[in-house]
């Protein structure tokens, strides 16, 4: 009965920290403002559907892989790892909070990068953009316009003749950006263009961010399907905010106060896990 009563208790604890981990994560994050963004030029159901979607699928594929470290190494030290990853991530956090001016400038520029993003995706997808010296990044054309958008001081349009390219590509890796074309064309097809591109936006906003390696950490350490079920709420919450008034929240919150309070969630973590590793698993002597 007590085993239950313990066993409810930590799984209460892991859908806390998984859910407060992704609102101070998330909140003016680049991924927000995208969808923020896309949810002022197309509907936001749609928007929302896309985007929440692929943050669903991103907090399945994290939560599995922290839920292999534990067949890997002990448990005990995957909440070590855990608790050294949540000091280093808040110590980080609470520099660059430090270093923070007072106000809305930083997420101006977050916001400012997110639209240059969903514009670079829409030109590289409509044919509506230009392509840098190495061939690669493909500048929309409102941001020439604006002056923002030169690579390397200098664009050119992209030509459809067998002029040499400064960088070459490989037969396999223009076999793969083909085949990823053809998927991402049949998928807009099937559940529209906007749907894809907010899924495929914030995959790629998310895939690698510290919000992603701490659901990694928080599955190795807790039950896999609390920190899944958490991190996916987190996100809905996240996502719908976003989605209905993102940009007026973007202007009203301040990114330091923000980073500040993210960081002191992040350091009480570490010390939670410390302390569970060296003594809440510790075995009862009789």
């Amino acid at each position: 009965m007590a085993q239950d009563a313990s066993a409810d208790e930590g799984a209460a604890h892991a859908l806390w920290r998984s859910f407060a981990m992704i609102i101070v994560s998330e909140i003016g994050d680049k991924t927000f403002l995208i969808a923020a963004i896309l949810a002022m030029r197309h509907p936001r159901l749609v928007v929302f559907a896309g985007a929440f979607g692929s943050l669903v699928v991103m907090s399945i594929l994290s939560a599995e892989l922290g839920h292999l470290l534990p067949t890997l190494i002990p448990r005990k030290w995957t909440q070590v790892c855990a608790a050294l990853l949540f000091l280093v991530f808040g110590a980080k956090m609470l520099q660059e909070a430090r270093e923070m001016k007072a106000g809305n400038e930083k997420i101006q520029e977050e916001m400012k990068e997110a639209e240059e993003d969903i514009e670079g995706d829409e030109a590289a997808h409509d044919g509506t953009g230009v392509v840098g010296a190495d061939g690669a990044e493909v500048v929309a054309l409102e941001a020439i316009e604006a002056g923002t958008g030169r690579v390397n001081g200098h664009v050119r349009k992209r030509s459809n003749g067998r002029s040499p390219s400064p960088t070459s590509t490989s037969p396999a890796q223009k076999s793969l950006k083909s085949y990823a074309e053809s998927t991402r064309n049949f998928f807009s097809y099937l559940l529209g263009p906007v749907f894809v591109q907010a899924f495929v936006l914030t995959f790629l906003g998310e895939w690698g961010d510290r919000s992603q390696i701490s659901t990694i950490a928080l599955a190795a350490a807790d039950n896999v399907y609390v920190v899944a079920l958490g991190t996916i709420v987190g996100h809905s919450c996240c996502t719908a905010l976003a989605v209905i008034g993102g940009r007026y929240v973007s202007t009203k919150i301040s990114v330091k106060h923000v980073t500040f309070a993210a960081s002191a969630l992040f350091l009480l973590f570490g010390l939670v896990y410390l302390y569970e590793a060296f003594y809440a698993l510790e075995p009862v002597m009789p």
